[in-house]
C-alpha cells in the first residue's frame, strides 16, 4: 500500500497506473481485508479505552463487551466493503 501511495504521488502517469491496478477485484479484496483488520483493531481499542475508565471490567461486562465489539466490527466492515466495491 505504501508503494502504491508513493507511485501515485510521483507523477500523473504513476497515479493512472495505480488507479488501473486498484480497480481489479483481487486488489479490492486485498484492500478490504487490510481495512477490515484495521477497523476491528480500532473498535477493540476503543473497548479497551472504555475498560480503562472502569466500565465493563467484570467477567459479565467483558463477555458483553466482546460481543458488542464483534457486532460493531461486523457492521463497520460490511459498510467498508460496500464503500470499496
Amino acid at each position: 500500500m505504501l508503494y502504491a501511495l508513493d507511485k501515485s504521488l510521483s507523477s500523473e502517469e504513476g497515479f493512472g497506473q495505480v488507479k488501473a491496478c486498484l480497480t481489479s477485484p483481487l486488489a479490492k479484496l486485498v484492500i478490504w481485508g487490510i481495512l477490515s483488520a484495521l477497523l476491528y483493531h480500532l473498535v477493540a481499542g476503543v473497548r479497551h479505552l472504555i475498560m480503562d475508565m472502569g466500565i465493563g471490567e467484570s467477567l459479565e461486562g467483558g463477555k458483553l463487551g466482546s460481543k458488542i465489539v464483534i457486532a460493531v466490527s461486523m457492521v463497520v466492515i460490511v459498510l467498508a466493503g460496500v464503500w470499496i466495491w
